[in-house]
């Protein structure tokens, strides 16, 4: 075929350097070893020499395509790729005598593997090793399986080029830190289709949904509009912090202007402050659950030689922010939660007998407070600050509409999404798998919303209107519960499986794969093999039992309720657990189960008179035992009344 030529456009920008020089540049996406989707259209864009005519060749079929390069040197160009083979060279050439080659390139199936820190999960890292490791790290040596890596990195607005941690690799031993479900997926694929197959592992751990998903996608999600606001505004990440942090104190007096200590009137309403251990977390002891912002004092007696001497305060790590006085005067501030602070203060504010160190502690998840020993050094005598410290309560997160979030974390929106994924929109994809969720539990309804729409502006991004998006349904974890309705591990599994509304996703539950102690059970090929089956099935046309039966009518008579499924059931040990019902009260007891048929199950109490609803497998960690008959996948978790 003939491979068109696309002249570049001065309003799309690849490379963020304006330098002008003859020296091709293309996304570090494009290297030796990368797998180009099979069929598609592949961005081409780079730099070159200004004005330069630029020319791609490759070895398969169509030869080659020219661009033209603007005044910069940016030129952009889309070209047709090969039905799956290999491998290939690609040359571009700009006549300067400068040319990029790349070799060992193969075309076949892409997938972009995404999330958290179960798709995160290496085959075997530092932090983290899947089930049976030395026996899956015997089976990467896969040369047309090849691997690219994304860094972690953050950005407040889209780059057109990611930082790689490392590029396009033949899958091998050597590749073991690479996402463990990706490797695994890749292998499946290419096991049944018999094609290369290229997998990129573009994920951190512990990021929340919105810092993945494109700002424009964010305008009406409840809870984001400040951050929406602020990003599209096109601020600076200084300019964002600034923002970020006026919004912390909003309604309170300046912070750079506060005197201290406190007027106990001021902060607590006449009451007195409490005493917080020092070092320790709030959550631990005075404060348990508490995200907001509190004030910290400690009263830190001199001699009288110390006087007038510079002195310097070190702080343990304050998790989450600090904004640090001495005798009034702000000395220093910080935002990372686990490094010491380090402030010097001059010595016209340090004085003989008392002098006061007032802390402001910005907490916005997670733990909270000065974990560490801190000490000040004067005139060469260390004085521990470790003991009692009083508090008072500034401001309480939970009364207010959102969190508040820094844009040089990986929490803020849309940063991970600018950085990790932007970059990669120039390649067509097969589709994304995604396990994601935890970050959010506790945010179920907001979840919902943001999740459709990331995936919605993901395949805009990939000028893919339809591709495939399938994800994990979080694996059980905590303590078990017998009856929790209120449940937020719950709530979040249900706000995620309402994207099944979309056209073109699939669910792989892994409800019965989680261990209550550890938020990352390693049996990630158990995962793999669900989210592969979706794939083979639904994009690929390979038959297969890739999910479970579901249930689609509930009948309720005297005294219990019926449900059916839409194709046979089957339960271990040959009674169904795991289901609660509700009256109409509201009032929640545990279900006895008679199996009435292969689809029907009839569920009552007899704490329960009249059952007015079902919940099935809704806990933090349940035991339902429910699986098809046929694909012997559990029955995801599901709720009537919601």
């Amino acid at each position: 075929m003939k491979i068109l030529s696309v002249i570049a456009s001065a309003t799309v920008i690849v490379v963020s350097s304006l330098t002008m020089h003859a020296k091709i540049e293309l996304p570090s996406v494009f290297s030796d070893n990368m797998v180009v989707q099979q069929n598609a259209k592949l961005t081409v864009a780079g730099k070159a020499k200004p004005l330069s005519t630029v020319t791609f060749r490759s070895d398969w079929e169509g030869g080659e395509c020219k661009a033209k390069a603007d005044k910069e040197g940016r030129f952009v160009m889309k070209v047709p790729t090969p039905p799956a083979g290999g491998p290939y060279t690609i040359i571009v050439d700009d006549g300067t005598g400068e040319k990029k080659i790349l070799q060992n390139v193969l075309s076949g199936e892409v997938w972009l593997c995404s999330g958290q820190s179960n798709m995160e999960f290496p085959v075997k890292g530092d932090w983290a090793q899947v089930m049976d490791a030395d026996r899956v790290i015997a089976t990467m040596q896969r040369p047309a399986l090849r691997l690219l890596q994304i860094r972690n990195t953050t950005s407040v607005t889209p780059i057109d080029d990611a930082s790689v941690e490392f590029g396009w690799v033949e899958s091998s031993p050597a590749a073991a830190s690479f996402s463990a479900i990706g490797y695994l997926c890749g292998r499946m694929l290419q096991d049944s289709l018999n094609v290369p197959v290229g997998i990129i592992d573009a994920t951190w751990g512990g990021t929340p949904v919105e810092a993945w998903t494109p700002n424009e996608y964010l305008k009406d999600v409840e809870g984001f509009e400040f951050y929406h606001e602020q990003l599209a505004a096109g601020k600076d990440e200084q300019g964002l912090i600034d923002a970020a942090m006026g919004k912390v104190y909003e309604g309170y007096r300046n912070p750079e202007k506060m005197s201290y200590p406190y007027d106990k009137a001021v902060m607590q309403k006449g009451k007195a402050w409490g005493k917080m251990p020092v070092p320790s977390l709030w959550e631990n002891n005075v404060l348990p659950g508490f995200d907001g912002i509190v004030v910290m004092q400690f009263e830190l007696d001199l001699p009288a030689t110390a006087a007038g001497k510079p002195l310097q305060l070190s702080l343990g790590a304050v998790d989450d922010w600090d904004m640090t006085y001495f005798n009034g005067k702000l000395v220093g501030r910080g935002r990372i939660f686990d490094q010491q602070r380090d402030y010097r203060v001059d010595g016209n504010l340090v004085k003989g007998g008392k002098n006061v160190i007032t802390v402001e502690v910005i907490d916005n998840a997670g733990g909270g407070g000065i974990w560490k020993s801190s000490y000040a050094v004067v005139d060469g005598t260390r004085y521990s600050l470790d003991g009692e410290w009083s508090y008072a309560v500034l401001s309480d997160f939970s009364q207010m509409d959102m969190a508040y979030q820094l844009p040089d974390t990986p929490h803020y929106p849309s940063v991970l999404y600018n950085a990790m994924i932007a970059p990669l929109t120039g390649m067509p994809l097969a589709g994304v798998f995604w396990y994601q969720g935890c970050a959010n539990v506790g945010r179920a309804a907001q979840y919902e919303v943001c999740f459709k729409n990331m995936i919605e502006g993901w395949r805009k991004s990939f000028d893919n209107s339809s591709h495939p998006f399938y994800f994990v349904q979080l694996a059980g974890f905590q303590q078990p519960v017998t009856v929790q309705p209120d449940s937020e591990w719950a709530l979040l599994r249900h706000a995620q499986s309402k994207a099944l509304q979309l056209p073109n996703t699939g669910m792989a539950t892994a409800i019965d794969l989680g261990n209550p102690v550890d938020i990352h059970p390693a049996n990630k090929q158990e995962v793999a093999r669900r989210l592969s089956l979706l794939a083979l099935d639904k994009t690929y046309g390979r038959t297969q039992a890739c999910e479970a039966p579901r249930c689609v009518d509930t009948k309720i008579g005297k005294g219990y309720i019926d449900l059916t499924f839409d194709n046979d059931i089957n339960t271990e040990g040959g009674v169904a657990i795991g289901f609660i019902i509700k009256d109409k009260s509201g009032k929640w007891a545990y279900a006895n189960t008679q199996i009435v048929s292969n689809k029907t199950i009839r569920l009552s109490s007899p704490l329960i008179n009249n059952p007015v609803a079902v919940r099935y497998n809704w806990a933090d960690y349940p035991g339902g035992n429910l699986t098809g008959r046929t694909s012997g996948l559990p029955v995801t978790p599901f709720a009537t009344d919601i």
